[in-house]
């Protein structure tokens, strides 16, 4: 099953392809590549959001099962977003690509806040809008920022870049006969706990009807792939 042309879609990164081949921290020639893909993407036409994931710097939950105060810990995870988001910023307009940071935090000295209109008006523009800090509060994943933020935005879909290649009916590191789908509704997705993205995030996609394109973004050339309808994906949509 494909999908039709997109004009703007939402980009979800997870934090941790930023590391490239780093245990830890940001990858600059790792993130200096993402950028050359993003840049080809726009230039292809499309108006771009980017979401970021932090778990490269800090991950909330992670440091909750360590006796952190969750929320504390969350608010931490999230300030990993915008030094992710400012990261790849900073990389986009080396390249010469127009780049606007809104935080659902605000820091104003760094970037600006969330505001929709001026989001809209920015990719109008011709810019790309990284949408950092998730949805500023605790108890919430990034994939739940990027879908709100894909609703918000009216975007065609939510495409998320991770390290692998599809959606399986079992974890395809631990399990060797895992098999992936090459399309799935978003009821199964819920209803097997299929970890695409958390249980909130599908849901929100699924009312407002935008699909979900997962795919691994560490294969070089593979995001000009997947938006043109070819390249190993898995879709997640309302069956047909």
């Amino acid at each position: 099953m494909s999908l039709p042309p997109f004009k703007r879609i939402l980009l979800k990164l997870s934090g941790e392809v930023l590391m490239g081949n780093q245990q830890f921290g940001i990858d600059t020639d790792f993130v200096a590549a993402l950028a050359a893909e993003v840049k080809a993407a726009k230039d292809s036409g499309l108006e771009i959001c980017l979401v970021i994931g932090g778990g490269n710097i800090f991950r909330g939950m992670a440091g909750a099962a360590k006796g952190m105060d969750r929320a504390q810990a969350d608010y931490m995870g999230m300030l990993a977003t915008v030094m992710n988001a400012l990261a790849m910023q900073s990389a986009l307009e080396q390249l010469g690509v127009p780049t606007r940071v809104q935080s659902a935090i605000e820091m104003d000295k760094v970037c600006e806040p969330v505001i929709r209109r001026r989001a809209e008006r920015h990719l109008e523009k011709g810019r790309i809008v990284i949408f950092a800090a998730g949805v500023g509060a605790p108890y919430f994943t990034t994939d739940s920022g990027a879908a709100l933020r894909a609703a918000e935005m009216r975007c065609d879909a939510l495409l998320k870049g991770t390290s692998v290649d599809g959606v399986y009916d079992a974890d395809p590191k631990k399990d060797p006969t895992a098999k992936r789908y090459d399309t799935v509704d978003y009821d199964t997705v819920l209803a097997d706990n299929l970890q695409v993205m958390d249980a909130s995030a599908v849901a929100l996609c699924r009312d407002n009807r935008i699909p979900i394109v997962v795919f691994s973004i560490r294969e070089q050339g593979n995001l000009a792939l997947v938006l043109g309808g070819k390249g190993t994906q898995t879709i997640v949509q309302k069956e047909a």
